[in-house]
């Protein structure tokens, strides 16, 4: 399947299980829109004794039906908890599909909420980082979360969340823009009959890895679905393209939530 930049992922839903239609009033979702929701500042302890800074988005009056826990991307390159889709998936997706979203700064990371203590581990002592994030929705007793992770998030994922699959604490896994560069063959290969979603949305004029070789390098681990997405690029820059991954994201993480209203009451 290949998603299209013009239309987005298709809406297969009949009537029935239509969401009530939002898009005729209220204000129009833009970039820098923010919804109604719990927000909370959190701190990650990790088992190498180091606190990672973060926030924890909740919808507003009522129980999450999901969770994500957001994977950046790298340090190095500026990535941080706020890199925009990230971002935007905290500022919308609780209101628009009861989904709770975890963002923290890896190691050595600074942004506005503050910075993570540590240096960079280039995706191994990260490790610690993701277990640290797990560790925290599953102690409050969020739903068993989705990782979602962009360009290096998604190097931290591959290397270190299979324990996380084995104890049943990850309910699937969104690879955005995975580049592959430090994950290893046999890493891939022990994806193999992994028993969760893991769905790659691969940028048609990625920077890294475009679909066809994509779907080469995961040849080796069967069960990753890579999906193509058409006009995109690898950080994702455009509206169209953040609807078409968090429509894509919420359906996969609560089904039947997409595609997401584009408007929300003022």
């Amino acid at each position: 399947m290949t998603i299209d930049d013009r239309d987005g992922q298709p809406d297969t839903r009949t009537p029935d299980t239509q969401i009530p239609d939002t898009q005729a009033a209220g204000e129009e979702i833009r970039s820098g829109s923010v919804l109604p929701a719990r927000r909370t500042d959190v701190e990650l302890v990790t088992d190498d004794h180091l606190t990672l800074v973060g926030e924890l988005v909740e919808p507003l009056d009522r129980a999450a039906r999901g969770t994500l826990v957001t994977l950046h991307p790298l340090p190095t390159a500026h990535g941080f908890m706020d890199s925009h889709v990230l971002k935007k998936a905290a500022a919308r997706l609780p209101a628009l599909a009861d989904i709770a979203v975890l963002r923290f700064n890896f190691r050595s990371v600074t942004s506005p909420r503050g910075t993570s203590e540590g240096v960079f581990g280039d995706g191994v002592s990260e490790g610690f980082d993701l277990r640290a994030a797990v560790d925290q929705v599953v102690s409050r007793g969020l739903p068993t979360p989705w990782l979602v992770g962009w360009s290096f998030g998604t190097e931290v994922i591959l290397k270190h969340a299979l324990e996380h699959v084995a104890a049943g604490n990850v309910a699937g896994v969104v690879l955005l823009s995975p580049p592959l560069h430090r994950t290893t063959d046999d890493e891939l290969a022990r994806w193999s009959g992994v028993g969760v979603p893991v769905v790659a949305l691969v940028p048609e004029h990625d920077d890294f890895l475009v679909p066809d070789d994509a779907v080469r390098r995961f040849s080796i681990a069967p069960d990753v679905r890579v999906v193509p997405v058409a006009g995109a690029k690898h950080l994702w820059v455009g509206e169209k393209y953040v609807r078409i991954v968090l429509d894509a994201v919420a359906d996969l993480v609560v089904p039947g939530s997409a595609p997401l209203p584009t408007h929300h009451p003022a």
